[in-house]
C-alpha cells in the first residue's frame, strides 16, 4: 500500500511540474514575441505556433488534475515571473537568444519527459498517453530552435547550460525532489537491459 500511495503522490507532483512548466513556457514565449515583433519579426509565426502548442498542453495537465489529487504548483509566481523574465531577457538578445532558451528549457524538458514516460509506463496509462502526445510537439520546438542557431559561440553555449540548470532546478522545486528519484530509476532500467 505504502508504494501504491508513493506513485500516486508522485504521479500529481508529476501533473504539476508539467502545468507549471507549460505556464512557465506561456510566458516564455508571450515575452518574446512581445520583443520579437520589434527587433526579429521572422521569428513570429514560430514562436506564436509554439505559443499555441504550450497553451493547449497547459490545458490538458489542468484538465488532468483533479482525477489525480493534484492542484497547481505552489510555486507558481517564480514559473510565471521567471519564464517572463527569461523570455524578454532572452528576446533582447535577437535571434540567437530566443532559439538558445528555446532549445535549452525543450532539452531539459525532453529529458524529464522521458523520465516521466518511463515511470508511468504501468502506473497511469492516460497520462502517459497525454505526455507522449505532448512530448512529439516538445521535441519538434528543441528541432527548430537548434536549426535556427547560427552561432556556437561560448556565450550561447553558457547560456543555454545556464537555462536549462535553472529548467532542471525548477523542475526538482516543483517536484519535491521526485525528478532525481524518476531519473535514478529508468537509470537503473537502462543499466539492467544492458
Amino acid at each position: 500500500m505504502a508504494d501504491a500511495s508513493r506513485d500516486a503522490l508522485t504521479v500529481a507532483r508529476i501533473v504539476r511540474v508539467n502545468h507549471a512548466g507549460e505556464f512557465g513556457a506561456i510566458r516564455i514565449y508571450s515575452a518574446q514575441l512581445l520583443v520579437a515583433r520589434r527587433l526579429c519579426p521572422d521569428c513570429v509565426a514560430a514562436l506564436s505556433e509554439m505559443l499555441r502548442h504550450e497553451q493547449t498542453h497547459c490545458a490538458l495537465f489542468r484538465a488532468a488534475m483533479p482525477q489525480r489529487q493534484s492542484r497547481p504548483c505552489r510555486v507558481m509566481q517564480l514559473w510565471s515571473w521567471g519564464g517572463w523574465l527569461l523570455g524578454f531577457l532572452t528576446a533582447c538578445l535577437g535571434r540567437n537568444g530566443i532559439w538558445a532558451c528555446t532549445a535549452a528549457v525543450e532539452a531539459a524538458v525532453h529529458r524529464h519527459l522521458d523520465d516521466q514516460l518511463h515511470f508511468l509506463e504501468k502506473r497511469d496509462t492516460e497520462l502517459r498517453d497525454i505526455i507522449q502526445s505532448i512530448r512529439v510537439e516538445e521535441l519538434a520546438h528543441l528541432h527548430h530552435a537548434e536549426q535556427q542557431l547560427h552561432s556556437n559561440a561560448i556565450r550561447l553555449r553558457l547560456l543555454r547550460q545556464t537555462i536549462s540548470a535553472m529548467t532542471d532546478v525548477l523542475i526538482w522545486l516543483s517536484t519535491w525532489g521526485d525528478s532525481t528519484l524518476m531519473a535514478r530509476v529508468l537509470a537503473a532500467s537502462a543499466a539492467r537491459q544492458s
